[in-house]
């Protein structure tokens, strides 16, 4: 870690809690595009320079109800935006505003005001309940949150319940003091905060396998470097194209594609709240979509819907969340005459790391480290293992895990590496290939699910003495969440009980996380000192597969 320059901030809470410079992933700036000066406010590196250089009328965000944003009107709303922060609501550089919506313009509008204005973007997804926000907010202390009228009221919850020092403010709503109200008459020019470009200017929540998650920390330039790496080498975004995401702004691959990415490019991103497979194939139709990138499952599922041909006005197909299997890309290819573009990323490197487009992929391998960054498989003991041997992936670039305050940064960053919980291979000619997660970490249509926190969720529900969850393998959505559950005596198993307990995980996590499958058992598998043990509920799912 070299020294860090001199802050931009006036609350250092962010430097304050990073980790020890031992702990730190190496980080290495190998490009002429890594090559960052001093001072950097992403914020205006975005959309500042995407207004100057494109000019102020080209279409930056669009709608599926035909609303469009220009390059200009996006700018003059973040500006706006960021006066209210600091004109009204007293926000200091350095502060951090929380973020709670679906991906509408708005959040973009805030998103940037914010960077601008010298706070700290906390993002968050629009589906996540009191309970998952709660550590969140402690965690990441938000002077401010900015939230989507129709999502405020787990907000309100956590700020009632632990947090009284939160302003909330709202948007997108008929309030008199929602945030459309509030930027009328603000000035339409802001001149950003004079950021370092390793000031932090993001926290993005992990999805927690404890159902604590960890908050990594990303700098103003990594911001930058996500497009100077994947986004510019093999993205490749034209300023006629039109982008979709599925991802959640908070996820950090659907921000890279739909906001990183997109402006820096002079594109324009179509923004949908929420598209299942089949109407999202309806919509990059519709709307002249040119690149999409979602989950493999999602293409899965429009190619059994009988709507690949709805893709064929693409260019570049994107995925990453989970591994793409080789015969889905092969259908791809043969139904839309593209190539697909694999990647793996992770919430602590911010994006997509390791990738191949066009003739340099090779079907049904992940792609090879792109430019800026470098990668190995590492064994048990760290050591580096040769080409055909499996293990750890690790990688090292311009971006690496900084955990907020938290002890676990001991166990991602590993002799200098980032270390991703997942097992791969490396072929003689440097592609890494995919073989499985080496955590317990439930990986559903791109969705990362922690099973510790879903089985807390179980067993708050009066009948349920206890629980365990693992991930059971699915053909549409790679794995679904499997519960064995114990009810209490005199509780019976049935259909009906089932369906309950899967609602009542509805209403306690994003809704995404309940068990499709659930079992009800006598008992759960426990060693000789009453340990779980996962694994023997794992064999059971394995054997059932294999029959």
């Amino acid at each position: 870690m070299s020294e860090l320059a001199p802050t931009g901030y006036v609350d250092t809470f962010a430097r304050d809690h990073l980790p020890a410079p031992e702990l730190w992933p190496t980080l290495e700036f190998t490009t002429e595009l890594l090559d960052y000066p001093e001072r950097l406010n992403a914020g205006a590196e975005l959309i500042d320079a995407a207004v100057a250089t494109y000019g102020p009328d080209r279409p930056a965000l669009r709608t599926p109800d035909g609303t469009v944003w220009t390059y200009g009107e996006l700018c003059a709303r973040a500006n706006q935006v960021a006066h209210v922060l600091v004109d009204d609501l007293g926000l200091v550089p350095g502060n951090r505003v929380l973020l709670r919506s679906p991906n509408n313009p708005w959040t973009v509008a805030a998103w940037l005001g914010v960077l601008k204005a010298g706070g700290i973007v906390v993002t968050t997804m629009a589906a996540l309940r009191t309970a998952e926000l709660t550590p969140i907010v402690a965690k990441t202390r938000p002077a401010v949150a900015l939230v989507d009228h129709r999502f405020v009221d787990d907000v309100l919850a956590v700020r009632d319940d632990s947090a009284p020092d939160l302003t909330v403010v709202t948007y997108g709503g008929p309030a008199a003091d929602d945030l459309a109200r509030r930027i009328e008459g603000k000035p339409t020019g802001f001149a950003a905060v004079d950021t370092a470009a390793d000031d932090v200017a993001l926290f993005g929540p992990t999805s927690g396998t404890t159902g604590i998650p960890k908050i990594t920390t990303h700098f103003h330039r990594d911001i930058l470097s996500i497009d100077n790496t994947f986004g510019r080498t093999t993205l490749r975004l034209e300023p006629d194209d039109v982008v979709a995401c599925t991802a959640p702004f908070a996820f950090t691959f659907g921000l890279g594609m739909l906001v990183v990415f997109t402006l820096r490019a002079g594109a324009s991103a179509l923004l949908t709240e929420a598209a299942a497979p089949a109407e999202l194939a309806d919509l990059v139709d519709e709307h002249g979509v040119t690149v999409l990138a979602t989950a493999p499952t999602a293409y899965k599922q429009i190619l059994k819907a009988g709507k690949v041909g709805r893709l064929a006005g693409l260019r570049a197909a994107v995925t990453a969340g989970e591994h793409m299997p080789q015969s889905t890309w092969e259908q791809l290819h043969s139904e839309l005459g593209i190539k697909p573009i694999d990647g793996i990323g992770a919430t602590e490197m911010l994006h997509i790391f390791i990738s191949a487009a066009g003739d340099d992929i090779r079907p049904g391998a992940t792609g090879r480290p792109v430019p800026g960054y470098r990668a190995t498989i590492l064994d048990a003991d760290g050591n580096e293992v040769g080409p055909g041997v499996e293990g750890r992936l690790a990688v090292i670039g311009p971006v690496g895990c900084r955990y907020l305050d938290d002890d676990r940064q001991r166990g991602y960053v590993v002799n200098g590496w980032n270390v991703t919980g997942d097992t791969f291979l490396r072929d003689p000619d440097g592609y890494f290939w995919y073989c499985s997660r080496t955590d317990d970490m439930i990986v559903s249509s791109g969705y990362n699910i922690g099973g510790a926190e879903v089985e807390a969720a179980l067993d708050l529900h009066e009948d349920v003495v206890e629980s365990a969850v693992v991930g059971a393998p699915d053909p549409d959505r790679g794995a679904i969440v499997c519960a064995f559950v114990v009810l209490r005596d005199g509780v019976e198993p049935s259909a009906a009980k089932a369906t309950e307990l899967q609602d009542h995980v509805k209403g306690h996590l994003a809704p995404y996380k309940y068990p499709r499958d659930v079992r009800f058992v006598s008992a759960l598998p426990r060693n000789i000192s009453g340990k779980l043990q996962h694994f023997k509920l794992r064999q059971i799912i394995e054997a059932e597969a294999g029959a």
